[in-house]
């Protein structure tokens, strides 16, 4: 039967308008060989251009201007005589069949171009990508889901606007303000700043949030040793200046991590990765491994931090930066949902950035396609006034989940000794806020209204 089905296939979509245009969207030219190549190209010719299903006649006159051998041509003529009899084979079994025709089919060409990456042959790709080009093989399925239809469909979007979406809560309320309680499984979201500014210690604060929640939490540094991640972690949960960590007798230390481990805490694992050495793949295999060796799965994950990520799928020194940051980006965004988790990461701001008082999209290092592809994007940003006051400003610059115009910059306390962050009084917020008085720079608002004049002069 297997064999069988390429022209079982061939059978249904000339006389089955049903299976056709439920099967076509995931049928491919190279699935097929030969013959049934050509009658299927010819088939899905016809329905591209005509929107129905062709004659056999139609497929006999087709065949003669199509150039292959001439043994071939025979084979493909004989096969449309074979298929223009309706066959009785049930449609449900034949899809279920067909999809794993095709999936066998995808993973052998994956193979395929696997080999040629590790060969050599393929100058575009890494090694890197060979875990992703597998993956994507074996995922491939019929989706019989057409899309959400307005009117037989509003009972269920009804149920949809009252369900509560699962959300991983900040332990800032401005910020649990600006995402409407959080960040939701599934996105990508970046912290831009300077160097020095606080993107780690931000992130640590967010790990250390949520493990207060009782979230596992996946921390992945591309920079500082795994331990030091961990020393920051400890001061923000032992409320300690992180200097007086070194001076703790053991005894106290253990009952200090006694005491945290006794509240509702989830677990923690960081793992560090050599700069730039690592991409996703390495990341799903260490997911993986988690998963199976420590039963451990992770709620929220923090890539600490982007810019120093390798990409999976391009080689380094064939593209540009533009094209690798944004490679980098939407694969961490797969990445989380695929394993269904908010990821949080930071990014660089370019020189020009540095320093800025009023950091916008145009200061993201290296790359435009960063703020298209994530979710949640906001400025961390310090002034010598700011740090006086303890504290730092953030500003949105894009925004999925709320009104981007909406707490569209405020400020936060910061406590660098003890790496926490922490809510101000509302009054200080307005204060701060009027005394600085900067200009708005434009925010995007993708699906809106994208701002034009952001990308007026940016070219790839």
């Amino acid at each position: 039967m297997k064999n069988e089905i390429p022209t079982h296939i061939l059978n249904h979509l000339l006389n089955n308008e049903d299976f056709c245009r439920r099967v076509v969207p995931y049928l491919k030219k190279e699935y097929f060989d030969g013959q049934h190549k050509i009658v299927f190209d010819l088939i899905t010719d016809f329905v591209r251009d005509h929107n129905k299903l062709p004659t056999s006649r139609v497929l006999e006159i087709e065949i003669e201007k199509v150039s292959a051998p001439d043994e071939t041509l025979t084979q493909a003529y004989d096969l449309i005589q074979e298929i223009s009899v309706k066959s009785d084979i049930d449609t449900e079994y034949l899809i279920t069949e067909s999809e794993k025709w095709c999936r066998d089919k995808a993973i052998y060409g994956a193979i395929m171009n696997s080999i040629q990456i590790i060969d050599g042959k393929n100058e575009e790709m890494t090694e890197g990508a060979i875990p992703e080009i597998l993956q994507e093989a074996l995922g491939v399925s019929f989706d019989q889901a057409i899309g959400h239809d307005y009117i037989n469909d509003a009972d269920s979007r009804y149920e949809f606007y009252n369900n509560e979406e699962e959300k991983i809560p900040f332990d800032l309320d401005i910020f649990n303000k600006m995402t409407k309680g959080g960040l939701p499984n599934k996105t990508l979201n970046i912290a831009l700043a300077g160097t020095g500014v606080g993107k780690s210690l931000f992130m640590c604060h967010m790990s250390s949030s949520a493990l207060s929640e009782g979230k596992n939490v996946l921390y992945i540094t591309m920079e500082m040793a795994e331990e030091r991640i961990a020393e920051r972690i400890d001061a923000n949960l032992m409320d300690l200046p992180i200097q007086q960590l070194t001076e703790l007798p053991k005894n106290v230390f253990d009952e200090k991590i006694k005491k945290i481990a006794k509240g509702s805490i989830g677990k923690l694992i960081v793992k560090q990765y050599p700069t730039g050495a690592a991409h996703v793949g390495h990341f799903r295999a260490l997911l993986n491994e988690l998963k199976l060796k420590k039963n451990f799965t992770p709620d929220m994950i923090f890539i600490d931090y982007l810019n120093i990520c390798s990409s999976s799928r391009v080689k380094n020194t064939s593209a540009n930066s533009y094209t690798i940051i944004k490679s980098i980006a939407e694969e961490l965004r797969g990445l989380a949902v695929e394993f269904d988790v908010p990821i949080m990461s930071a990014t660089q701001t370019t020189r020009s950035g540095f320093g800025n008082t009023d950091v916008g999209l145009e200061d993201t290092s290296e790359s435009f396609g960063l703020p298209a592809t994530a979710d949640l994007m906001f400025a961390l940003i310090s002034t010598e006034e700011l740090e006086e006051l303890n504290q730092i400003m953030v500003k949105q610059l894009k925004n999925r989940y709320n009104d981007p115009t909406k707490y569209k910059r405020f400020v936060i306390g910061i406590d660098r000794a003890k790496m926490k962050l922490y809510d101000v009084e509302e009054s200080a917020q307005d204060n701060i806020m009027q005394d600085m008085a900067i200009p708005d720079k434009p925010i995007a608002t993708w699906g809106n209204n994208e701002n034009k004049d952001t990308f007026a002069d940016f070219k790839v």
